[in-house]
């Protein structure tokens, strides 16, 4: 790793740094009620959509009624996104005449969208009209978000308030999170966006005449509409003249800048964010990038300010950074090491030339340092796809700038890690960080059980119901990845359910084919929504699948979040005695990112050590038989 590397990584950290104060200051006045510098434009706005709906911003909410009011806006908005796609093909602004989705992709988008998953089955530009982009998708990337940051908010009353029996009303920390934060910041990310030439419109695809023609070997196919074979089992090829290609148009900007803020991810385009129409430029791709973790960060400062106490949030953004710091570094150093099997030279049978050296030189690539370029985009190179990939995996948003499935893997691994820690590393807005602090409950119940005391955190002592509800948010995650990566290679034994062969699905066999299994349910069982590939997963068991994983890991994690809150809430302050462990300094941040490493370490290095791990022993292994 070079200098110019080092440079690169070091200049994202410190504009995301500098960030995080302002904009936690900003999200802390927004939701504690005070003025915020946009409330004489977006104020009315805001009190005429409680009257609309008949909101008293004034009543508060049970936990309870809070989770039930959480569960039925998403019901609603599963059954909404449910039925545009079902009926897309009948639909206005359709102007490539998409057809309707089928029933297991509809379910299986719906709930991806409503659960901030935004895991894709398919290709945008070929399967989403522009009315089910916008209406229906890109609405619940604001919602699906901004009842994140609500979920969050709640909990940070259940730890501020003393004797309450409420933790305020989900309605209001909805709207406001999303007239006040999401829709702003949107806006303006959108016109940076489209400044930098990624489009915004709603054109059909655009026909143009190429200025070189060139001619392709296109497959011939036979009546079935299958390629056809000669007799040695070759596919016959026959040449073809291409002078013109389509160019997808959309309102592209103004989704891939929720997309990123919400850290939903998911694409407008298949190829998500290397599509140069959705990221064109290394400005849109830093903004892009800073943005997927922008509020996730900030809203530690959000955290310390609402409590009483700004040390406590810096010592969660400090634990999160610890973890994330060395794994960005990771990921750039294995990807610039290469794959050493690319560098052996071409034995006189493979090159057909005598004495002919046909190894790759990855050591020395031109301005990116060398390295496994395979499946990365020239215009990014390995350290800023290095960066997006640990990025979009620490915080839970799933858009991606190259293939994951074409990373060495070493490089590979630590992504899926990192959605395997529980999305905590920053994690989806608001989600991520009252998942660290389901981490923190345990991290201070460990160290009572040590000293012999009653455990407290932000003056609550943590009990037995606490802890069996963050036990629950810890635990359910792993169990649902596990359980579905297990159930999804016994292929065979499922062929009712989906036809054929689950293992068919696979385009890679052995620990790499496991490996895209096992990081399709980490991804869904955390919530992320980025994909290893080279998984066929556009089929009625993995879209069923997925999205009952997206669907438990999403609400049965908010529900014990909002009884922790609600019963923190109703207890009384605790002042700090001589034997109190502070949780604003190193040691805490020690014990918790201890606390979050152990138990991704345990859960998830045996699977791990079947799929990345034998890989990279099986690349290694054969590099030395050369």
């Amino acid at each position: 790793m070079n200098a110019n590397s080092v440079f690169q990584i070091c200049l994202f950290f410190g504009i995301l740094v500098a960030t995080v104060k302002p904009l936690g200051w900003y999200m802390s006045q927004v939701f504690r009620g005070k003025s915020c510098g946009l409330d004489w434009l977006v104020g009315p706005v805001e009190r005429s959509m409680y009257r609309l709906a008949g909101v008293d911003p004034g009543s508060e909410m049970s936990w309870k009624s809070y989770s039930i009011a959480v569960l039925l806006f998403h019901c609603v908005g599963f059954a909404f996104v449910y039925l545009v796609l079902r009926v897309q093909d009948r639909l206005p602004l359709n102007p490539q005449g998409f057809a309707a989705n089928s029933p297991d992709l509809a379910f299986n988008t719906a709930v991806s969208f409503i659960t901030n998953t935004n895991w894709q089955s398919y290709g945008g530009e070929t399967t989403m009209s522009y009315v089910s982009q916008m209406l229906a998708l890109t609405v619940q990337n604001f919602v699906s978000a901004a009842s994140g940051i609500a979920v969050l908010v709640a909990v940070i009353r259940g730890f501020s308030r003393h004797n309450s029996e409420t933790i305020g009303n989900f309605w209001v920390d909805l709207t406001r999170s999303t007239l006040y934060v999401l829709l702003p910041l949107s806006i303006v990310l959108a016109i940076g966006l489209v400044s930098q030439g990624v489009v915004q419109n709603v054109q059909p695809n655009q026909s143009v005449s190429l200025l070189q023609p060139m001619s392709i070997d296109e497959p011939v196919l036979g009546a079935d509409g299958k390629s056809t074979l000669d007799s040695d089992g070759k596919v016959i090829t026959q040449k073809k003249e291409v002078t013109s290609q389509f160019l997808s148009m959309g309102p592209v900007a103004s989704q891939v800048a929720i997309k990123q803020l919400g850290t939903n991810g998911g694409g407008f385009f298949n190829v998500n964010s290397a599509h140069p129409y959705e990221n064109p430029t290394p400005i849109t791709n830093l903004l892009e990038m800073l943005s997927i973790l922008v509020i996730a960060a900030a809203l530690c400062w959000t955290f310390g300010d609402m409590v009483g106490d700004r040390r406590q949030g810096w010592a969660i953004f400090i634990a999160m950074m610890v973890i994330f710091v060395p794994l960005v570094f990771g990921v750039v150093a294995a990807e610039q090491a290469g794959n050493p099997n690319l560098s052996i030279p071409m034995t006189k049978a493979e090159s057909g030339t005598i004495g002919k050296q046909v190894g790759i030189d990855q050591a020395s690539g031109v301005g990116h340092s060398g390295g496994n370029m395979e499946g990365k985009e020239v215009r990014f190179g390995i350290v800023n796809s290095g960066i997006w990939a640990v990025a979009t995996t620490a915080a839970s948003n799933g858009s991606v700038n190259s293939m994951h499935d074409s990373f060495t893997p070493m490089g590979g691994l630590i992504p899926m890690w990192l959605m395997q820690l529980g999305e905590v590393v920053f994690g989806g807005v608001g989600s991520g960080l009252y998942g660290m602090l389901m981490f923190a409950i345990v991290a201070v119940f460990v160290a009572g059980l040590m000293v012999g005391r009653t455990p407290e955190y932000l003056g609550k002592k943590i009990e037995a119901y606490e802890m069996k509800m963050a036990a629950l948010v810890i635990l359910i995650p792993p169990l649902v990845v596990l359980v579905g990566t297990a159930i999804a290679v016994l292929g065979p034994g499922l062929e009712y359910m989906s036809g054929n062969e689950i293992k068919s699905n696979l385009n890679n066999p052995g620990a790499h084919g496991y490996s895209e299994v096992l990081y399709a349910f980490s991804s869904a069982g955390n919530n992320n929504g980025s994909a290893f590939a080279g998984l066929t997963a556009n089929e009625p068991f993995y879209n069923t699948a997925l999205g009952i994983a997206m669907w438990v890991s999403r609400f049965w994690l908010m529900i014990p979040v909002l009884a922790i809150a609600g019963s923190l809430a109703r207890k009384k302050y605790t002042p700090p005695g001589a034997g109190t462990l502070r949780t604003d300094n190193a040691l805490f941040v020690v014990l918790l990112v201890g606390a979050v490493l152990l138990v991704g370490a345990l859960t998830f290095v045996p699977a791990l050590a079947l799929g990345p791990v034998v890989e990279q022993l099986q690349t290694v292994a054969s590099h030395a038989a050369q």
